[in-house]
């Protein structure tokens, strides 16, 4: 989690929200990212989609069974849709989000009975440093 919130600094640098993550396998990091819609004009680079097309091409597969996912920030609804089909493991979040957070918090995608792939979900590893990340960054903001 520690390289995780490393990212979530690279983020923040770029002007983005401060969120990162990391994939690992056996102990070693197979895939990373860092938030960056805005610099790449793409919705859909949150740092957990990010961090699964690295570790996916890494691989050589977009299927990742047996790895966690380290993120800073708990995912929403797309990254945790993203997990699902790449068949992550484990999840493990540092800070909730309510207004978002599709890992217990807003709702909860990895709950739902008809998926066919389940992902262990942990949240709370660092949440206070990945929080006060997160205030820093909206309160500058905010100005």
């Amino acid at each position: 989690m520690e390289q995780a919130l490393e990212l979530a600094r690279k983020a923040e640098a770029a002007g983005e929200v401060p969120v990162g993550a990391v994939v690992v396998a056996d102990d070693a990091l197979i895939g990373e990212g860092f938030n960056q819609p805005i610099a790449s004009d793409d919705a859909t680079a949150h740092a957990e989609i990010v961090a699964l097309r690295d570790a996916g091409s890494r691989r050589g597969n977009y299927r990742l069974p047996g790895v966690t996912l380290y993120v800073t920030l708990e995912p929403c609804t797309m990254c945790a849709g993203a997990m699902i089909h790449a068949r992550v493991s484990r999840l493990v979040y540092a800070a909730p989000d309510p207004r978002t957070g599709a890992a217990g918090s807003a709702c909860d995608i990895f709950a739902a009975a008809h998926h066919n792939h389940r992902v262990a979900v942990e949240g709370g590893l660092l949440a206070e440093q990945s929080a006060a990340l997160l205030r820093a960054f909206f309160r500058a903001r905010r100005g």
